[in-house]
């Protein structure tokens, strides 16, 4: 059994294998988010023991019970697996996004004794309950869940949508291809879940090398090779830059300053879309490429973003520069709209002068 087991899985294996090195020697998580994705690799393995051991008994003919209660351990254990990797690659996910899949999980235990869910009949075939696509329908929408977090929190990047469009195709196919192929896609299941987890960390990986590792932003690097494909396509540059930022860390701490910083990537993160990226390019400085977009569009963003900066309770000057041609360089984007920045930026601090004197 045990070679058969090799056999039939022994990509899965070759890829566990690889993905546990990989976090291994490049240590670019967290300990937390390392000792996570450890054991999301272990849980995917022991889902395809489990399932193995489904078809295994199914081949035999017979072991109704064991092969049932085999059932309810997959039918629970995928959803959960879908949590596992929401957890695991967002760090501001909570433990309660765990709760849907382990409802999910008593419903499919009471199955067991009721067949809600599943059954077997007498010759061995499965027979679905009242509730029999629950399991698919709640895998699905964690899987929806995760790629709309996935890419709302992402730069908008062909580079970060790649790999989440994989992830996408990865657990489409876990809900709707086994009712195309059968039960017998569940054998795959498990190589295919693991095949799309590495390439999205090696994804990661690469990613790393243009990401500011405070913010989440793109980095000065990543805006120097950037901002050189493609310049026609730059209509506009944004530039942003925080106030009192050094008010906040002699006063509060440098552990302050960086809150406030991550809270301004944020409000980037949160505003632009797939034509516009943000960059941090200094200590406070912020930059934001627009490719192929209106004047109104580049307006309409600087009035969000400073809406929405405002809530955080910081504040920032926010210069622009356009152009309708594309004729201009990116170097005379970026100092007109520098230029613009500054200049909001001194009366800013102008009026505030003003202010502490009428007190």
């Amino acid at each position: 059994m045990f070679l058969d087991y090799v056999i039939q899985n022994w990509a899965l294996i070759l890829i566990g294998i690889a993905f546990a090195i990989s976090l291994k020697i490049t240590g670019f998580q967290d300990k937390g988010s390392e000792k996570r994705m450890y054991i999301l690799i272990a849980s995917v393995f022991l889902l395809s023991v489990v399932v193995f051991e489904e078809f295994y008994l199914a081949d035999l003919g017979g072991y109704l019970m064991p092969r049932t209660v085999l059932m309810a351990v997959r039918y629970s254990a995928t959803p959960v697996i879908v949590a596992m990797v929401l957890y695991t690659l967002q760090k501001k996910t909570r433990w309660f996004i765990f709760i849907p899949a382990l409802v999910l999980t008593v419903i499919n235990i009471i199955s067991i004794f009721t067949g809600v869910v599943f059954g077997l009949s007498e010759d061995g075939t499965l027979q679905r309950g009242p509730l029999g696509y629950l399991p698919y329908i709640v895998a699905g929408l964690y899987g929806v869940y995760l790629i709309y977090v996935l890419y709302s929190r992402s730069n908008k990047l062909y580079t970060e949508i790649i790999p989440i469009a994989f992830l996408a195709l990865a657990f489409a196919s876990g809900v709707f291809l086994p009712f195309i192929f059968g039960t017998r896609f569940a054998q795959i299941f498990c190589t295919t879940i693991m095949i799309a987890l590495f390439i999205y960390y090696v994804f990661s990986i690469h990613k790393l090398s243009k990401i500011d590792p405070l913010t989440g932003v793109l980095n000065l690097q990543a805006f120097y090779n950037d901002s050189a494909v493609n310049p026609e396509d730059i209509t506009a540059l944004v530039s942003m830059d925080m106030n009192g930022l050094k008010g906040i860390n002699d006063s509060r701490g440098h552990a302050a300053g960086d809150r406030a910083l991550v809270a301004i990537a944020e409000c980037f993160i949160g505003e632009l879309n797939s034509h516009q990226a943000a960059y941090r390019i200094g200590g406070d400085e912020f930059v934001v490429i627009c490719r192929k977009t209106p004047q109104s569009e580049v307006t309409g963003l600087i009035e969000r973003l400073q809406a929405r900066i405002s809530k955080t309770g910081y504040s920032s000057s926010i210069g622009y520069s356009y152009t309708e041609n594309g004729k201009k360089s990116v170097n005379d984007l970026l100092k007109e709209s520098d230029e613009h920045m500054y200049a909001e930026k001194a009366k800013y601090y102008s009026d505030a002068r003003t202010d502490r004197r009428k007190r």
